[in-house]
């Protein structure tokens, strides 16, 4: 089974850009399923009931995982509490936060899994530890059974990225980083048979700072003082995925490769 995933979709230009891929993108790897970050979908921050419909009734996906962003946007809170959509966040946050950890998904004869961390290290935030987190949900019966599990590690950096790779390789059949929105060049098999990539990558703007218009960022960097961070909504796109393929009967992936594209905005 051949999984297409894309990373942290950015606002307008992430959405148009994965609209406007996509069909191209099945035709030339033809992809079982296709999985996609929405936490930044809405404006760069959070989700919304208007981009979730347009992602729900454009895209065909299969799941939908988000990170810290999440909850950014209190208009699309209820969404994320929605037994019909499925939409996961990190699972590691306290029991009183909206929304789910997992969510079990069918496609064929076979149930997946879908999973959503989030790292502790330099976030405001600190949620519970992910790595014993992994463990715990890995060990309940509905997850137990699933064929293959997958996991969106929503983290700052690298060094926790990689070593929840290897926390949990053999355990599920693959994990992709996400929220630096920057691609990785280290798509790999662990030695265990677990797919692996530090990060997927961002769709969004190409003549931006990770997503945003570069004068804010470039505002902040000079002076030390806040500005408002706003995604372009003009010009190129960029397109980052990850396509892993993935044995169901041993829940192994076979194979995994990055995919990027610039796209002009037509």
């Amino acid at each position: 089974m051949k999984f297409l995933i894309f990373g942290d979709v950015v606002g307008t230009l992430g959405r148009k850009g994965i609209s406007q891929a996509l069909p191209e993108l099945r035709k030339e790897f033809t992809p079982d399923a296709v999985i996609v970050n929405v936490e930044n979908i809405a404006h760069g921050k959070g989700i919304s009931p208007d981009t979730m419909h347009e992602a729900l009734t454009s895209w065909d996906v299969l799941a939908f995982t988000t990170g810290d962003h999440a909850w950014d946007n209190g208009q699309g809170v209820d969404i994320l509490t929605n037994p019909r959509i499925p939409i996961v966040r990190p699972a590691n946050y306290p029991d009183g936060a909206p929304g789910r950890g997992y969510v079990i998904v069918k496609l064929g004869a076979y149930e997946i899994a879908v999973i959503n961390l989030q790292g502790q290290v330099f976030f405001k935030n600190q949620p519970d530890n992910p790595f014993h987190k992994l463990d715990e949900i890995l060990e309940i019966p509905e997850v137990k059974r699933c064929a293959i599990k997958l996991l969106d590690f929503h983290a700052e950096v690298t060094s926790e990225k990689r070593g929840m790779g290897w926390h949990a390789d053999g355990k599920i059949s693959a994990m992709w980083g996400t929220h630096t929105h920057v691609p990785t060049a280290d798509a790999q098999i662990l030695p265990k048979g677990t797919g692996y990539i530090t990060d997927a990558g961002m769709n969004g703007a190409y003549e931006s700072i990770i997503g945003m218009g570069k004068q804010a960022p470039l505002k902040q960097f000079l002076t030390q003082l806040r500005a408002k961070m706003e995604p372009p909504e003009t010009g190129a796109m960029e397109i980052n995925a990850v396509l892993i393929d993935i044995d169901p009967s041993t829940g192994k992936t076979t194979g995994i490769a990055q995919i990027r594209r610039i796209l002009q905005n037509t």
